[in-house]
């Protein structure tokens, strides 16, 4: 995974403008204000530079350093509490590296100027330190970095200033190398020396620290074996570990801003992730491929579209896409990322073709497909739930319906579906024990999102290699719990049919117990059909004719008089499909 992150890196910085300065000696910083200077080192003012990257010298660590001419308050001006006389001290250290450079002589001037220099530019950042703006507030807490007034390009970003740097990283880079014979674990070279440096940090990371968290990190003498310290346990040379950092920030971030409809018809600015999927508030993954291409099929997950959807599977039986997954070498890599305090917990990596990724997700969307009526075509049409909502439907409801928070269920199920989806896997059992259970407690009982959610699960965990549930089986096929589902559906409607709306009907009273104990709950509700037969008979009689053949239709697969004691999990599945089906086939005839 880290070799895959670290070519991505690579990459990144391959694709950058031509002209662009990409040395691992540089890295992009963000850049908050500029102190504007004379070529005497007297201060001029402040200008404020907002959602700004600049190059410039790269730290891996900024414990005990400072950064050449890009730092904040406490380091460039002494500004702060007891840490920023030590801090400002490493900042001066610094410049005394590059005393030779002329670029660098006003800012040396202005820290000579006791009056018109720093002195000055210090009382004018109290001056504007004292505002209640968070805004203002935000900004003074960024890196400032020098400006020569009327001059274009910021000192630090001068090309002599980062030759400069870059040299100087070189030289300290040959150093490190005399005399070490270390290769690096990711690429298996030694152009680089192995550190016991922090590797960098991952920002961005679901429930990790707003700083950053770390991907490798030996901070304990626990976590050290072979006499080794700290990250030399990693073996991860300084440029792979910078690469991979720069590649992973980049996934979690990537993306642009989009318009979505709101109401009354004004439209939402939102930003939209092109790499990276949100599970819930404390899981991400992201996705990339070998040369970074466009992947649809992942935004079809999210909002299927009927047609699309058929279009890419008839590419696929067709035999389109599949002999030509054997002829690209294009890969797509994923990993599913939490964080857990100042490190990240790794839950999931996948690694494939890109063939086989798309012939995965169509497969997916065979296995999900579920028949549904359409109250608006007025015809059962077949549907493609979102695997977001195929997670949902597990998700623990408060009292007022809406979703429970505080239920992590959902970041679970979400990254157990993706894995299904990219990589053809079973759906775990334990989830059909979720669904099963929110479709007894819900309202809405088996919606089609559950529905597909356990036809899938049983058809992925089958048994002899056949399919558990199979869409219109005919007459004499359906298993027994199936055709139990369907039966309590009939039941149910012949109920509705005569005594109209109930807050408690059967469904409310006896759909858990039915689908658990069906031997003992058909005694009672075949009792209870008697009375609303009989009602039904005296007040509709055509209707009731009717109803009741539709009962003996469903009733030829299975002996009433001899229903199983006990449902398994699966057969608990196959009820509540079997009830689910019989329901959109009445909505249909009902029109």
């Amino acid at each position: 995974m880290i070799k895959e992150l670290s070519e991505l890196g690579k990459r990144l910085r391959e694709d950058k403008a031509e002209g662009a300065w990409v040395h691992l000696a540089l890295k992009e910083e963000p850049i908050s204000m500029e102190l504007v200077i004379n070529q005497d080192g007297v201060f001029q003012q402040f200008n404020f530079v907002e959602n700004k990257l600049t190059s410039a010298e790269a730290l891996t660590s900024k414990k005990g350093k400072a950064r050449l001419l890009l730092d904040k308050s406490e380091e460039v001006l002494c500004y702060g509490g007891e840490t920023s006389n030590r801090k400002h001290q490493w900042f001066i250290e610094k410049l005394a590296q590059y005393e030779r450079l002329p670029e660098l002589s006003p800012v040396f001037a202005f820290y000579a100027n006791n009056t018109d220099g720093c002195s000055k530019a210090l009382e004018r950042f109290v001056e504007i330190s004292n505002t209640d703006d968070k805004k203002i507030k935000k900004i003074l807490a960024g890196n400032i970095g020098f400006k020569i007034q009327a001059e274009g390009l910021r000192i630090h970003e001068k090309p002599e200033v980062l030759r400069a740097v870059i040299d100087r990283y070189e030289v300290l880079q040959n150093a490190k190398l005399e005399n070490v014979d270390k290769k690096c674990s990711v690429c298996g070279k030694g152009d680089y020396p192995v550190e016991d440096i922090p590797h960098g940090m991952i920002k961005s990371v679901p429930d990790g620290q707003p700083s950053g968290c770390a991907l490798v990190s030996y901070n304990e003498k626990a976590f050290e074996s072979y006499g080794l310290q700290g990250n030399n346990n990693s073996s991860v040379c300084t440029n792979c570990a910078r690469t991979y950092v720069e590649g992973l920030n980049w996934l979690l971030s990537s993306g642009n801003e989009i318009e979505i409809p709101g109401k009354k018809g004004k439209a939402k600015i939102k930003f939209r992730y092109t790499n990276r999927r949100n599970f819930g508030s404390d899981t991400a993954m992201v996705f990339w491929t070998r040369n970074n291409q466009s992947l649809e099929e992942m935004d079809l997950l999210e909002k299927p579209t009927a047609g699309d959807v058929a279009r890419m599977i008839d590419a696929l039986a067709s035999g389109a896409e599949r002999d030509s997954r054997y002829l690209e070498p294009e890969r797509f890599y994923s990993c599913t990322l939490s964080g857990a305090a100042a490190r990240i917990a790794v839950r999931d990596w996948i690694e494939t073709s890109l063939g086989n990724f798309r012939l995965s997700i169509a497969i997916w969307f065979r296995d999900i497909a579920i028949s549904r009526y359409d109250s608006d075509r007025k015809e059962i049409v077949t549907h493609y739930a979102p695997l977001y909502d195929l997670a949902r439907s597990c998700q623990r409801k408060n009292s007022d319906g809406s979703y429970d928070k505080d239920d992590t269920t959902t970041a679970r199920v979400a990254s157990s579906f993706w894995k299904a989806a990219l990589q053809n896997r079973p759906v775990p059992l334990w989830i059909l024990t979720k669904a099963l259970q929110r479709a007894r407690l819900d309202a809405y009982g088996v919606t089609p999102e559950r529905a597909a959610l356990i036809k899938l699960i049983l058809n992925r965990n089958n048994k002899g290699g056949c399919f558990m549930i199979v869409e219109n089986k005919m007459e004499g096929e359906r298993p027994v719990a199936y055709v139990c589902g369907q039966i309590f559906a009939k039941l149910e409607s012949i109920q509705y049919a005569a005594l109209g709306d109930r807050n408690a009907g059967i469904r409310e009273k006896y759909f858990t117990y039915t689908m658990t104990s069906p031997a003992a709950a058909f005694g009672r509700l075949f009792n209870l059909h008697s009375k609303h037969f009989t009602k039904l008979k005296s007040e509709k009689p055509g209707l009731a004719v009717t109803l009741d053949k539709e009962l003996q239709a469903l009733c030829k697969d299975v002996d009433i008089h001899s229903f199983p004691s006990l449902f398994q999990l699966e057969e608990q599945g196959q009820f509540a499909i079997g009830y689910y089906h019989q329901k959109q086939a009445q909505f249909a005839t009902a029109k």
